[in-house]
């Protein structure tokens, strides 16, 4: 085993963190169908406590462009909670409530929102590309450290940083095929 795996497993761990970062933030970009991912991010002031939504309420999609909520606890006013906290999040959806449960319907989206939303995953995109070369640049530091430290001779510097470098287009291409997936489920009808 390379002197080096190590360094190489450490950022590897960090790029799926970042992955798995972006994953999250992507789904709750609205597209043109109702996802429960949609709403992961909105917390609910729960007696209290401000507490994600999947936690204490059940999401269903009963239809292509709908979001049925409905709250474990069934009582009238953590419904109204959830109400407040759907209005104050930045999806632009106002839900309907019965007193037990909430619907959220999907208006279908204009081709002006459309680019703005593909203009936003793209942003998102970059800023993770950026996040990754942070990890890159402190990766090769890492390794010419290493090399100054006599743990690491010329020639396995070198391999190091190749390897680092080869690890980071993976994960380059990983972000350019979420951007083109997520772009292609905003733009269709």
């Amino acid at each position: 085993m390379e002197p080096y795996a190590s360094l190489i497993n450490d950022l590897k761990q960090k790029t799926e963190k970042t992955l798995k970062h972006l994953k999250e933030q992507l789904g709750s970009i609205r597209t043109g169908r109702a996802s429960p991912t949609l709403v992961d991010t909105i917390r609910v002031d729960y007696y209290g406590t401000p507490t994600p939504l999947h936690q204490i309420a059940h999401i269903s999609v009963p239809e292509p462009r709908q979001l049925l909520i409905k709250p474990f606890d069934g009582s009238p006013q953590v419904t109204k909670d959830i109400e407040k906290a759907i209005q104050k999040s930045d999806l632009g959806l106002n839900p309907q409530s019965d007193g037990k449960m909430l619907r959220l319907s999907m208006p279908p989206l204009s081709g002006e929102q459309r680019h703005k939303l593909v203009a936003k995953v793209k942003d998102l995109i970059e800023q993770n590309r950026v996040a990754l070369r942070n990890e890159r640049r402190d990766a090769n530091k890492l390794a010419d450290q290493m090399k100054k430290d006599g743990k690491l001779t010329e020639d396995l510097c070198k391999k190091a940083h190749d390897a680092i470098d080869k690890e980071l287009k993976v994960v380059e291409a990983k972000l350019e095929e979420s951007f083109r997936t997520k772009s292609k489920e905003i733009l269709e009808e």
